[in-house]
């Protein structure tokens, strides 16, 4: 899943309107934004196997210290800790933070295929398999991202030019970036897909200018 992660991103900003919306993306990937680099370490591993799934040709081999439920949980504590020691927030904020660490698991389970570990070390692998269908993934991902950015939208209004088109070129761009990972041909080796992970903080650091640029409407 991807812009299904977004969209989580995007509502919970109705849920916690002090946090930037750059650290609800960063929350919300967190497990995808630290794959890549374990992945070019060496530590996790993934193929590229096309037909492994309709909707993707990744075979996730080993990533259980990114993508596990212990690891998630894990992580989303140590988040919600952080995010609340230096940001000084409310425990409302951090706690949204913490959840959406985890909510990657969750819907995760519902695209892959039984690849998503439970533990660290344990055999066990979950999956609802969405991915095998392309229409059905399509339309699940597409229907909450149509919702999250319209909880989005509907909570935050724009208080200059920059806070509305930055926030639609935002929008559009993360639906261009999704078509093509429907659309396009199986990435040359697990290395240049880890690479391209990376581009995911560019979005992280979008959101942020984003949310600079708009202000809730509660607080208006």
């Amino acid at each position: 899943m991807f812009i299904g992660h977004f969209a989580l991103g995007f509502g919970a900003k109705k849920v916690a309107p002090e946090v930037s919306l750059g650290s609800l993306f960063l929350a919300c990937q967190f497990a995808d934004l630290l794959w890549p680099t374990l992945v070019l370490m060496g530590i996790e591993t993934v193929e590229v196997q096309p037909g492994n799934t309709v909707v993707t040709p990744l075979n996730f081999t080993h990533y259980p210290y990114s993508h596990s439920l212990v690891a998630l949980i894990a992580w989303s504590l140590l988040a919600m800790v952080g995010y609340l020691v230096f940001s000084k927030a409310r425990l409302k904020a951090a706690l949204v933070i913490g959840a959406l660490v985890l909510s990657h698991w969750v819907l995760d389970i519902l695209t892959h295929r039984p690849d998503m570990p439970i533990t660290l070390t344990g055999s066990v692998r979950l999956g609802l398999g969405l991915w095998n269908s392309l229409p059905a993934s399509v339309v699940v991902e597409l229907l909450l991202f149509i919702v999250g950015v319209g909880v989005y939208a509907s909570a935050t209004e724009a208080i200059d030019r920059k806070g509305s088109i930055g926030f639609w070129a935002l929008v559009t761009f993360l639906l261009l970036v999704n078509l093509a990972n429907l659309l396009g041909p199986p990435p040359p080796s697990a290395k240049a897909i880890a690479w391209a992970g990376q581009a995911i903080w560019l979005l992280v650091i979008w959101g942020y200018w984003v949310d600079r640029h708009r202000r809730p409407k509660a607080l208006a």
